[in-house]
């Protein structure tokens, strides 16, 4: 299972600080027990860059085994890390064409949100 991690920065965020949260982002999310993290390849790189390429570090492709606890985990560790940051930022998780966001949201309402979002692609 691929899931695509995008974090929007809160408003005004630098690149930066964009590049940092990130940065932090990932490193949560590769100490679970997942396949793969890596960031999102953009395309070629303007003309003059050092690489050929260019990845973003707010876009994340995390690849998952079957077994559907290390899905929840994920999601689980992504509210978390949102929760840290005082509500600033958002991160959407999309599967298959289908997106959740976390961001403001009230506890309650990002944990109704998570759990219809987790029931409806949890593996079976």
């Amino acid at each position: 299972m691929d899931l695509l991690v995008a974090l929007r920065p809160e408003d005004g965020a630098d690149a930066a600080e964009a590049d940092r949260l990130g940065r932090q982002l990932r490193n949560e999310l590769r100490s679970l027990d997942v396949d793969a993290v890596r960031p999102v390849d953009l395309g070629a790189a303007p003309p003059g860059a050092k690489s050929g390429t260019t990845a973003s570090l707010t876009e994340l492709l995390v690849t998952l085994s079957a077994g559907g606890g290390v899905f929840v985990t994920v999601i689980a560790t992504i509210k978390d890390w949102l929760g840290r940051r005082g509500g600033g930022s958002t991160v959407t998780v999309t599967i298959d064409g289908d997106t959740l966001e976390l961001s403001s949201a009230t506890p309650v309402e990002r944990a109704e949100l998570i759990d219809t979002f987790v029931r409806r692609h949890r593996p079976a």
